[in-house]
């Protein structure tokens, strides 16, 4: 509600004594921005006492919450009115060059193709598989269109589908809050099973194709805490295991190989990972190795090692092998070594060969080693700055590796790397309507050094004719922290920045890994 206190002084005055969401004008046509009440609340953490004036705007249930932030939202409205125009031309410029019917790239798995495509006009991906065969026909898994129905929201978390692919574990959410409840649906008859859980954070299936492992979250705090066992439709859900250090969350993983379920139990600098065999689902989860404060360790498995992807002695890790029948850190073998300033983020394992993601100078690279041969070899990327992300194969006999590739100037790309020839191959490329030229756009990495001389990264893209004289407008974004690194993506809204001869650019500034994880290089 906009109320001109010009007009009418004495509404004007209703509406502030009644607490009415709303804006008011001055004489000049000046919009008041509403100020949030001071509520003096105390707390005493860590034997300190701290005072927050505004904790009562948590109260989500709170009307005054609510009204508050409807005058804020009305505020926002009066004071941006004359951009509408101009928003609205950038809406329909940016929702102009997106291409709303897509398909994703099929994904082999034990004799499907699995993939999702999205329709004009309907908000959710679709699910689906077709076999691979000739003329084979879709099948959708999964529509959130059609769950969505009677609902306003519906989120899919896991997706899960058993080793015999007739069975489909997932879970959604219809609530916003990330709270997410088990379905699980027989793919051959297309019928939801009773088997049911709420608050699932992870889920596996067990080799048998009848058993599940999830883990659940506390109802209150949100941390996946248990871990439980069910057999279908047995109606038991079996607990398991539960994590009462508040430091950790847990969840499921499954190893490529499909021979080993894996409980990670992870804090913020420590893990710890339990194992079972897959097709003994009965037998408890083993400690592979108990926590140590600081030590951050991975785990996965490749005919009959397993692979520890480890910062003990590594504080830019290292990648380790051990015997499945003893992986006591007495047996460990470098598979691959420890660099100051190579950060190993990744690793990927095939019957065939093995993947390695790693970063240094901000940009990550794609190692790849054949056992057969024992060599190495580095997928090569075209532009001097660019992202590039494991594109999910999951097929442990697969001879090609995917990933996914983008930059400032080229669109998100999907390739499969040959491990045979060493040669990538393009499967798909966004489109991005509208004629779009790459040719039009400079991308390059700049450097800043910092007064303590160490040199920061900094991406940068721009329209060609931007005049680099100090007076250009530029838009600079940069986020370090907790190890959380911004990668160079493609964005076509970000043309209607760069068509107007405004440069955008990306600090890579400490926190981020960007060098690794010397504590020099990264601190903020």
């Amino acid at each position: 509600m906009i109320v001109d206190m010009r007009a009418d002084p004495s509404r004007a005055l209703r509406v502030v004594c009644a607490g009415v969401a709303g804006v008011l004008l001055l004489a000049g046509g000046e919009a008041i921005p509403p100020v949030a009440p001071v509520v003096e609340h105390r707390e005493v953490r860590h034997g300190a006492t701290v005072i927050d004036n505004y904790f009562w705007l948590r109260e989500k249930s709170n009307p005054e919450v609510k009204r508050y932030l409807e005058a804020e939202n009305a505020y926002t409205a009066a004071m941006t009115k004359p951009l509408e125009p101009f928003v609205d031309t950038l809406y329909k410029e940016m929702l102009g060059r997106i291409k709303q019917t897509d398909l994703s790239v099929p994904v082999s798995q034990s004799g499907y193709s699995y993939y999702s495509r999205t329709e004009e006009g309907k908000q959710y991906s679709i699910r689906c598989r077709r076999r691979d065969l000739r003329d084979a026909s879709e099948e959708v898994l999964l529509d959130p269109n059609e769950l969505v129905k009677g609902q306003k929201f519906v989120g899919v978390g896991d997706f899960q589908v058993s080793d015999d692919q007739n069975l489909l574990a997932y879970t959604t959410d219809y609530t916003g809050y990330r709270q997410y409840g088990l379905q699980v649906k027989e793919l051959r008859s297309g019928r939801t099973l009773a088997d049911t859980w709420e608050r699932v954070t992870s889920v596996e299936w067990a080799a048998d194709n009848k058993t599940l492992f999830v883990t659940t979250e506390d109802a209150v705090t949100k941390r996946s805490d248990k871990l439980w066992r069910h057999v279908l439709g047995s109606g038991v859900f079996e607990p398991l295991y539960e994590e009462k250090d508040g430091l950790y969350d847990i969840g499921l993983h499954k190893t490529r190989d499909r021979k080993y379920l894996l409980l990670e139990i992870d804090s913020k600098d420590t893990t710890e990972f339990r194992y079972v065999r897959a097709d003994r689902p009965r037998d408890a989860f083993a400690v592979f190795l108990a926590r140590e404060k600081g030590h951050r360790y991975y785990v996965d498995h490749r005919e009959g090692l397993f692979y520890i992807r480890t910062n003990k002695g590594a504080v830019n890790f290292q990648v380790v092998t051990a015997p499945e029948e003893d992986p006591r850190p007495e047996n460990w073998k470098v598979f691959v070594p420890h660099r100051e300033d190579v950060l190993v983020e990744h690793l990927d394992l095939f019957r065939e060969f093995a993947a390695v993601s790693e970063k240094s100078q901000a940009l990550t690279r794609i190692r790849v080693y054949r056992f057969g041969k024992g060599e190495w070899a580095s997928i090569p990327f075209p532009e001097p700055i660019y992202s590039v992300f494991a594109g999910g194969t999951p097929d442990y006999e697969s001879k090609t590796y995917r990933y996914s590739y983008q930059s400032f100037v080229t669109p998100s790309s999907v390739y499969d790397y040959d491990i045979e020839t060493g040669k990538p191959t393009l499967l798909k490329q966004e489109e991005v309507l509208g004629g779009y030229d790459p040719s039009r756009y400079v991308s390059e990495r700049l450097w800043a050094t910092a007064r303590d001389g160490v040199k920061a990264p900094i991406s940068i893209v721009y329209r060609k004719g931007f005049e680099r004289n100090g007076r250009g407008p530029l838009y600079l974004y940069g986020y370090g922290s907790y190890g959380i690194a911004m990668p160079v993506t493609f964005s076509s809204s970000r043309l209607s920045l760069l068509d107007r001869g405004v440069a955008y650019a990306i600090a890579h500034v400490r926190g981020g890994t960007r060098w690794g994880r010397d504590g020099a290089r990264t601190a903020c």
